[in-house]
């Protein structure tokens, strides 16, 4: 699946619940469903600066395709996490570089999240993207 059908099927999802209180109950889910990490991965080196709780995000290039994995030690932030792994990882770098964001803004997800739980959502999209670059570059050397 492409990055923006992965977005449709997502805001198709969040439209099925009614209030935000069951939204936030979905993402929490996604959160239990995301693979553990290796321990080997969780680094201060793979920390996401900006978070206010404690989020991990590593990435590597698999057959020109990047695979991420993460984690937290906040549920809800572990959930919000899933949900970017799911459009971003298994994608091709420079898929990742010009997707859009405005799923995001359609479930509204940003406008129902503390100030720094947003900030560390930005933060996270700013490291996959960080990390496609890296990975873009090394498909061109």
């Amino acid at each position: 699946m492409t990055i923006k059908e992965i977005q449709e099927e997502i805001i198709d999802e969040f439209s099925m619940f009614d209030d935000w209180m069951e939204r936030y109950e979905y993402i929490i889910e996604l959160g239990k469903s995301l693979p553990i990490i290796d321990a080997q991965y969780k680094l201060d080196e793979n920390l996401i600066k900006g978070c206010q709780s404690k989020v991990w995000l590593f990435s590597e290039l698999e057959n020109d395709i990047i695979k991420y994995t993460a984690d937290s030690d906040a549920i809800l932030t572990k959930g919000i996490v899933a949900l970017l792994l799911r459009v971003y990882s298994d994608q091709k770098p420079a898929a990742i570089l010009t997707a859009e964001t405005s799923f995001i803004d359609k479930i509204g997800l940003k406008e129902h999240l503390s100030p720094t739980r947003a900030n560390g959502l930005v933060s996270m999209i700013k490291q996959i993207k960080m990390y496609a670059i890296a990975q873009q570059v090394k498909l061109q050397n």
